[in-house]
């Protein structure tokens, strides 16, 4: 598929593609006789990681790390202390969502506190 399917598909912008390609992060498998990029299902499924990845702050090495791991876990080719590593990080992406959940709680409830009608919120 052409950039152009793969950013509609996922939701995400050419540009975007373009540096996950330049900075190796998800690099087109390859080019049409006209230099167009060209992508494969695996590409796609690569991307909606990198995707989930983004909201919870992975630099761009941890996620070519990341996928990296789980390329290697998918190909049953994982070592020991990779395991380790990807269990690290699984316990950081945790971490990280909770921090997230935090947030947004703490987001409901200023929001419940603007949205309300001048009255005391329960409790005080």
């Amino acid at each position: 598929m052409h950039i152009g399917e793969l950013a509609e598909t996922t939701g995400l912008s050419l540009r975007t593609i373009r540096h996950y390609d330049e900075v190796g992060l998800l690099p087109a498998s390859g080019r049409t006789e006209g230099g167009f990029r060209v992508y494969t299902v695996a590409d796609m499924h690569r991307l909606q990681v990198v995707k989930q990845m983004k909201p919870l702050g992975f630099s761009l090495d941890e996620m070519a790390e990341i996928l990296a791991l789980l390329a290697d876990r998918d190909s049953g080719e994982l070592t020991e202390g990779a395991r380790e590593r990807l269990a690290f990080l699984t316990g950081e992406a945790k971490s990280r969502r909770e921090k997230i959940i935090r947030n947004l709680r703490q987001a409901d409830e200023l929001i419940d506190r603007l949205d309300s009608s001048g009255e005391a919120p329960a409790g005080q």
